[in-house]
């Protein structure tokens, strides 16, 4: 789930940090950049893992700030493909199970890879399980805030990066572009084992 990244930056320390140790500076500045911020083809950044090696510092004509390569390791989510994850509903809409983990919401179990079979329940706004049994269909609901296991099967980067003003008609149209994630996960439970943890645990 969570992975040590390589990686290189220039980091600028301003003039009134001098008094500090450089790497408590460096470390600070790293995490302002990238805690929390979600790097293309990389992952969603947590925090500096370690510095390990640190280049010469320049001093820049007109810029009283230092310039300092840096290499550096930082710890990244990133999950593999097939890797089990526990997180919680955050909610149920047509497009299917929207998970959380508590720091990232971006997952989605689309219909398909639900349990089968599975029914959309309009009025109370959840997917259902219609789980077969000898004595008939029960439906186990997927309600929020419930602990679901999960398998990771795609991962979706999209480059959200300014793209410059728009045209004129695009600018005068009505429809707001839609916002999406720059990181997003799409889970399944179609497999035994997986989904609610009650389902499994009480059984």
């Amino acid at each position: 789930m969570f992975v040590l990244v390589e990686m290189v930056d220039t980091v600028r320390i301003p003039p009134w940090q001098f008094d500090r140790k450089l790497n408590d500076s460096i470390a600070e500045e790293l995490n302002k950049k990238l805690a929390n911020k979600v790097v293309y083809n990389v992952g969603l950044c947590i925090c500096l893992f370690d510095i390990t090696r640190l280049e010469d510092s320049y001093v820049f004509p007109g810029d009283g700030a230092s310039h300092t390569k840096v290499h550096f390791r930082y710890v990244v989510f990133h999950p593999f493909l097939d890797e089990i994850l526990i997180g919680k509903i955050k909610g149920c809409s047509p497009e299917g199970v929207h998970v959380s983990l508590g720091f990232f919401d971006d997952i989605l179990i689309p219909p398909e890879s639900l349990q089968q079979p599975a029914k959309f329940d309009e009025a109370e706004q959840v997917w259902v399980w219609e789980y077969e049994t000898e004595e008939g269909a029960h439906d186990l609901y997927m309600d929020t805030g419930e602990e679901i296991r999960f398998r990771v099967v795609d991962e979706s980067f999209v480059d959200t990066s300014p793209t410059g003003p728009r045209s004129a008609e695009a600018a005068t149209s009505e429809e707001q572009p839609r916002k999406e994630a720059p990181y997003s996960l799409v889970g399944s439970i179609i497999e035994p084992g997986l989904g609610l943890l009650s389902w499994w645990t009480n059984s």
